[in-house]
């Protein structure tokens, strides 16, 4: 089997005895995936901190959202659009969802320290949540405000109300392609994608509304479409928000399979069984997992270590993983071996 560590690492082997009386071996490795040597025999992998830099595009997404919320309010009280408000209500949730995804994206590149072992990378995972929070809240005052007009439907100015809702579409439009790279990595990012489209769709169905009430005067339009683009809004939301609420709760993040890893593990030369094992989001982007090996026979000790944190990086995209080797002996007295014990 062709080793996983890389070819520079320079390996070491230390010893070292729990208060169970078991001796504990940690292999350690020194390179591009590195491991350092614990008392429980530990290695952590190289990972990157936080997302890729979205400053420019978090900046021109919250001016233009800004711009629009103002004249949405404006112009929807000045040609009585429920719509139109209901849309300005939805940007203005927007824009602090923008600002706190910026937030976090910016405390995420902030360095560990001794009172936060992990860095702020958890605050990607909460921006995303409250996103999803605040986007659910927003359409459901629309869906309100939009149920209650349409019972008594008003009179709408219909041509300033298309005007303000192109506009929109073209900003919101605009606003979700700059989050479109690496939205796909990155749950903040696509948080914020998520509210960006969600936008353009609903300006779009403003500005159709708007169209039709020109040509016909059926001002109940203005509400209706107003539920149908929350509902879809609504769906959409729904799984980011349980994606986030997965993630803070520190359930195996998408992408990973528990079974595959341990599979993976358990195939590694000198490894009978592979238990704790523990898969986390550390942010957005940062995956962490926590293992014991229980090994056949010291010869592979020195290699396993290593070769095991570069396997996680490579197969898995886990950058953060601590690993401990175990004797037989040891495993059996383990009190973490058995299934469900934490």
């Amino acid at each position: 089997m062709p080793h996983d560590h890389p070819h520079d690492a320079r390996d070491h082997e230390h010893h070292d005895h729990g208060p169970d009386g078991c001796e504990h071996r940690a292999a350690a490795t020194h390179g591009h995936d590195h491991g350092h040597g614990h008392g429980h025999g530990g290695g952590h992998g190289h990972h990157h901190h936080g997302p890729a830099r979205h400053d420019a595009a978090f900046a021109i997404g919250v001016g233009l959202n800004s711009v629009l919320v103002v004249a949405q309010v404006g112009v929807g009280i000045a040609a009585g659009s429920m719509a139109l408000l209901a849309d300005a209500v939805h940007n203005l949730g927007d824009v602090l969802g923008l600002l706190l995804a910026w937030g976090a994206t910016v405390l995420v590149r902030r360095a560990p320290s001794p009172g936060r072992t992990y860095g702020w990378g958890r605050t990607t995972i909460l921006a995303s949540l409250a996103n999803a929070v605040l986007l659910l809240i927003s359409i459901g005052a629309i869906g309100l405000e939009a149920v209650q007009r349409l019972l008594a439907p008003a009179p709408v100015a219909a041509g300033m109300v298309a005007l303000v809702a192109g506009a929109g579409l073209v900003m919101n439009g605009a606003t979700a392609m700059l989050f479109m790279r690496g939205r796909e990595g990155d749950l903040n990012l696509r948080s914020a994608f998520t509210h960006m489209a969600a936008d353009a769709a609903l300006s779009a169905g403003v500005l159709v509304a708007a169209l039709i009430i020109m040509q016909t005067d059926a001002a109940w339009l203005d509400p209706t479409v107003s539920l149908v683009i929350v509902c879809v809004i609504a769906a959409s939301t729904w799984s980011l928000l349980r994606e986030s609420a997965d993630m803070a709760l520190d359930a195996v993040p998408p992408g990973l399979n528990h079974a595959e890893i341990v599979a993976y593990l358990a195939a590694l030369p000198g490894v009978a069984e592979v238990h704790d094992l523990h898969l986390w989001a550390l942010s957005t982007t940062d995956n962490a997992a926590t293992v014991h090996l229980v090994q056949t026979s010291p010869e592979h000790g020195a290699a396993l270590v290593p070769m095991a944190v570069a396997g996680l990086k490579r197969r898995f995209g886990i950058g953060h993983a601590t690993i401990q080797v175990e004797s037989l002996d040891c495993a059996r007295v383990c009190v973490l071996r058995p299934d469900g014990v934490v």
